[in-house]
């Protein structure tokens, strides 16, 4: 027990969590006594600290460095970020760290001064690498997303496979750990990092918090409509809030449509994905990390080991092409305990793009989980319970109530054969935004939807004197026309946005518009259109004022969320690695006014007391009366 009160120790004061999560301590315990262990916990189960507490608690004995083999550069810099935060000395060698900042990690490395390395899998394998860990004195190896192992997982690498000739150059024991992983993969991960004896810990794939939704779609028309309606449904067309959303698309093209669509419906999004420069991508997610962009719209190469705790709706416009692929995107939502909803959008054309993207991989094994998936989307049983057991194996797992398999079950089975075609706004196969188009192939006039209404009316707002309806129209196309220059329309931000959506169909939206009085008309001989007036504040009768209820937001709380975000920008983090929205709430709750009174507050270990506790103590000292404290330290 001494291991893991020592290792209790340390979750509790370095990384402020006052329990372990289910599976973490056995975990812990293995390879505290010298055991290989294979870890299998869903996206969100504290994975990381299974190896990041034993590191450690290994460190403070002087059993030297743990070592992390992580896939990816992000993963890597977010992961050594948190940790510094938290005082634990850690660092990360890769491509983009220059020559001197290798040099000083490698001969931190080599003196004993770090707690956790992480390298990427590549350079693991170099006969370099392998000489510098034997001038070391390392505690542990720890192999992260381990199922990239298998060849029939849906992210191999196959600098993965040789993973296991570090055995010969390092006696510590490993721990290979995965969010996606299914019985016959685990015993691949086992097999293929020659791990010895280990002891295999499976947690509960069970994610209470999340919703899961699948709806049918024929086409891009609809499935841009859910999307917008599952954003703003989560409060995410604010520029500012808490939450933030992810909208995962299987392709370059798509994502960048998407994206455009959505920010015409006036949402503050970014995009991502592997054809963009390092630089627009870092900032991408860094403009989205900060909540600059409260959406991001990305292709599988983000989000991988990345932890945003109040992500609160993730949405697959597309089918990816496997449950494990699925789980651990989906999973990246509701990180923080609070509700989360996983929505994919499906379509027999989804499994044609995976098919086409997967062309020349193992055939069998690419069909047989698509073939996975599609049961999946058009099961009528708990999603909860079937993602459950495709990971462990068992059918034992309880239904979840919160699925729309649950909630509605009529509708579920249904949905199969019902297929969306709403004449909304929609894709071409080359990626850009058009109409739907009827069996001749030609327009149908009709109106659109929200994402082209958004950009007619943000259009209109924009104009510099009243436009008509023709020329707003073939301004938002692209035109040259005359009159569409000497009105002024070509420098609209909004110009050519719709240039493969046909006039009809933008003419027909207005006009729809305007029956819902969203526009007006004005004027006979050369009427035009705009934004109605807005109403008239009625004046008050004399009277009895009635006092109405305030809507009433905490001083502590909106002080120290400002607080979060400086010292963020600040620092170069993230704003949860400064201080977690639950532990704000915490703070705001118990009113420390001390040192001591802190350290009771879970999520503020010692490292966090001693780099912020000053300023915190101060904000709620001065926003409480002294009635309000709680603490008088």
């Amino acid at each position: 027990m001494t291991d893991l009160t020592d290792a209790l120790a340390v979750l509790r004061e370095r990384f402020g969590h006052t329990a372990f999560r289910p599976g973490q301590a056995a975990a812990i315990a293995a390879v505290l006594e010298g055991r290989d262990a294979a870890v299998l916990l869903p996206t969100g189960a504290g994975k990381s600290s299974c190896y990041q507490v034993p590191a450690v608690v290994a460190a403070h004995r002087g059993a030297g460095t743990t070592v992390v083999v992580s896939p990816l550069i992000a993963l890597m810099n977010d992961q050594v970020d948190g940790l510094r935060a938290r005082g634990i000395a850690a660092a990360a060698l890769h491509s983009q760290k220059d020559d001197g900042e290798q040099r000083s990690t490698i001969g931190a490395l080599v003196q004993g001064e770090l707690v956790l390395l992480y390298v990427s899998p590549e350079r693991a394998v170099q006969d370099g690498f392998k000489r510098l860990l034997g001038r070391a004195r390392i505690a542990m190896l720890a192999i992260d997303e381990a199922h990239c192992v298998s060849q029939w997982g849906h992210d191999f690498r196959p600098e993965y496979m040789r993973l296991h000739e570090l055995r010969d150059t390092v006696r510590a024991p490993v721990i290979a750990l995965t969010a996606t992983a299914t019985p016959r993969v685990m015993a691949e991960i086992a097999g293929g990092l020659a791990l010895r004896d280990p002891v295999t810990v499976r947690g509960d794939f069970r994610r209470p918090n999340l919703s899961f939704e699948v709806q049918h779609h024929r086409g891009d028309a609809s499935r841009i409509e859910a999307t917008i309606e599952a954003l703003a449904r989560a409060g995410l067309r604010q520029r500012t809030g808490w939450g933030r959303g992810i909208v995962y698309c299987s392709t370059r093209k798509k994502t960048e449509a998407v994206a455009r669509a959505l920010k015409a419906a006036g949402f503050a999004v970014g995009h991502y994905h592997a054809g963009r420069t390092g630089l627009v991508r870092a900032r991408a997610q860094a403009a989205f990390a900060l909540g600059r962009t409260r959406v991001l719209v990305a292709t599988s190469a983000f989000g991988m080991g990345i932890d945003y705790p109040d992500v609160r709706v993730i949405v697959h416009f597309q089918a990816p092409g496997s449950l494990e692929a699925y789980y651990q995107e989906a999973g990246r939502a509701g990180r923080d305990g609070e509700p989360g909803h996983c929505l994919m959008l499906f379509g027999a054309a989804d499994m044609m793009t995976q098919r086409r993207l997967h062309d020349g991989a193992d055939g069998h094994r690419s069909e047989e989980a698509l073939l996975a998936l599609e049961r999946y989307a058009n099961a009528t049983i708990c999603r909860q319970q079937i993602l459950c057991t495709h990971f462990t194996g068992t059918d034992d797992h309880p239904a979840c109530s919160r699925c729309d398999a649950c909630i509605d079950p009529e509708a579920v089975r249904g949905a199969g054969s019902a297929r969306r075609d709403r004449p909304h706004v929609g894709f071409g196969e080359d990626g850009d935004l058009r109409g739907d188009e009827g069996s001749d192939g030609r327009p149908r006039g009709s109106a659109l939807g929200a994402a082209v209404q958004q950009v007619i009316l943000d259009a209109v707002a924009a104009a510099p004197r009243r436009v008509g309806r023709v020329n707003l129209a073939r301004a938002l196309r692209g035109s040259h026309a005359k009159a569409v220059v000497t009105q002024g329309l070509e420098r609209l931000p909004h110009y050519a946005t719709l240039a493969e959506v046909s006039e009809a169909q933008i003419l027909a939206t207005i006009d729809q518009l305007i029956r819902e009085r969203r526009l007006v008309r004005r004027g006979r001989k050369y009427p035009t259109v705009g934004l109605p007036d807005p109403p008239r504040s009625r004046s008050r009768e004399p009277g009895p004022s009635v006092a109405r209820p305030r809507q009433r937001s905490s001083s502590v709380t909106l002080e120290l969320d400002s607080y979060r975000k400086r010292m963020a920008r600040q620092l170069k983090w993230k704003a949860y690695m400064v201080l977690q929205r639950g532990v704000i709430a915490a703070i705001d709750q118990q009113r420390p006014m001390s040192r001591e009174a802190l350290a009771r507050i879970p999520g503020l270990g010692p490292a966090k007391i001693a780099r912020f506790g000053d300023d915190i103590l101060a904000v709620v000292r001065r926003r409480s009366p002294p009635s309000r404290s709680t603490d008088r330290g």
